[in-house]
C-alpha cells in the first residue's frame, strides 16, 4: 500500500516541538525574533509574508515586517538590512523573492549576514552546504529531508535521486543534502526541458519535481517503488465545478500513487512543511546566537 507522505501532520507535530525550544529560550530571557522584507505589492508575495509571519506569531516568535514600495531603490533595501543585520533582536531575517526587476537580488540576499540568513541563501550557507558543514538550508528541500526522515527514510545509501529541478530553491540544495557522503545518495539534476527526460525520471529511486506544470509527470515516467516529492502548486478548472479551481501538483497524484511506495500529495504535502522549517531555522539561530554571547 502506498504511503502517503503527509507534510501536514508532520508540520503540526514540529510546531510543537520548536514551541517547546522557544519557552526554553524565553527561560533565558531570549526571543527568537524573525523579520521579513517585502518589495513592491505582489499579492501573492504579501500573503505568503503574512502567512510566514502568522506562523512565527503563533509560537511566540517576535516578528518585525519590512514593506518597501515597488520602486523602492536598492540603496534603500540595502540600508534595511543593515538596519535589521544589527538589530538583537532579531535572529532571521528573510527577503520575500522575487524582487523588482531594478533590485540586484544577489546583492540584496549576499547584504544579509550569514548568521541570519534562514532562508539559507547566502553564498556562506550555499558552499557550507555542499561542503557537508552546518549551515542554514532553504526551506523546501529542508523540509523534504525532514519528511523523508520522520517517515523512515533516513537510511538512503546508494539510492538515485532525481531532481527535476535545477535552481537555486530546490533542486541544487536538495542534491547538497542527498549527495554527502553521511546519506550516500546518488543525484542527477535535471532541467524540465531536457530531452527524453523520461529515461532519467524512470531510473530514479526518489523523484523530486518542482516545475510548476500540472501533472507534469505522469505514471509512465516512473519505475515501481518510486518515493516521489512533489512541490508544484497549479490551478487548474475544477471538473467537479466549473466555476471553481483546483489546485494540483507537478506530479499525476493518482497515476503515480499506483506505482509509488511513497509520494507526496498536493496540497498538504511539502507546501505546510516551508514555514515550518524557516521557522526552524530561527529559532536555530537565536540558539547560536545566544551561546555566542555567553
Amino acid at each position: 500500500m502506498t504511503k502517503i507522505l503527509d507534510g501536514k501532520k508532520l508540520s503540526t507535530e514540529i510546531r510543537d516541538e520548536i514551541k517547546q525550544d522557544i519557552l526554553k529560550l524565553k527561560e533565558k530571557g531570549i526571543v527568537p525574533g524573525l523579520a521579513g522584507i517585502l518589495v513592491g505589492q505582489n499579492e501573492g508575495s504579501a500573503t505568503y509574508v503574512r502567512l510566514k509571519e502568522k506562523a512565527a506569531e503563533a509560537l511566540g516568535i517576535l516578528t518585525q515586517a519590512v514593506r518597501l514600495s515597488e520602486d523602492a531603490s536598492e540603496e534603500q533595501l540595502l540600508k534595511q538590512i543593515d538596519k535589521l543585520n544589527l538589530d538583537s533582536k532579531i535572529h532571521g531575517i528573510f527577503i520575500q523573492l522575487p524582487l523588482p526587476k531594478h533590485i540586484n537580488e544577489n546583492r540584496a540576499l549576499n547584504a544579509i549576514l550569514p548568521e541570519k540568513d534562514v532562508d539559507g541563501f547566502h553564498p556562506m550557507n550555499v558552499g557550507k552546504a555542499w561542503l557537508g558543514q552546518e549551515a542554514f538550508l532553504p526551506a523546501t528541500p529542508d523540509g523534504i529531508r525532514e519528511i523523508l526522515t520522520r517517515y523512515g527514510y533516513s537510511n538512503l545509501k546508494d539510492k538515485h535521486a532525481v531532481m527535476v529541478s535545477a535552481d537555486n530553491l530546490v533542486g541544487k540544495p536538495m542534491a547538497s543534502i542527498l549527495i554527502q557522503e553521511n546519506v550516500g545518495v546518488n543525484v542527477t539534476l535535471c532541467h524540465p526541458a531536457t530531452p527524453n527526460l523520461s529515461d532519467y525520471t524512470r531510473q530514479a529511486d526518489i523523484l523530486v519535481v518542482s516545475v510548476n506544470k500540472a501533472r507534469f509527470i505522469t505514471a509512465d515516467m516512473v519505475k515501481e517503488g518510486v518515493i516521489a516529492i512533489d512541490f508544484g502548486a497549479n490551478y487548474i478548472e475544477n471538473p467537479a465545478d466549473k466555476t471553481k479551481r483546483k489546485l494540483v501538483g507537478d506530479i499525476d497524484f493518482e497515476k503515480v500513487k499506483e506505482k509509488a511506495e511513497a509520494i507526496t500529495p498536493v496540497p498538504g504535502g511539502v507546501g505546510p512543511m516551508t514555514i515550518t522549517m524557516l521557522l526552524c531555522s530561527t529559532v536555530k539561530a537565536a540558539k547560536i546566537m545566544s551561546r555566542s554571547r555567553l
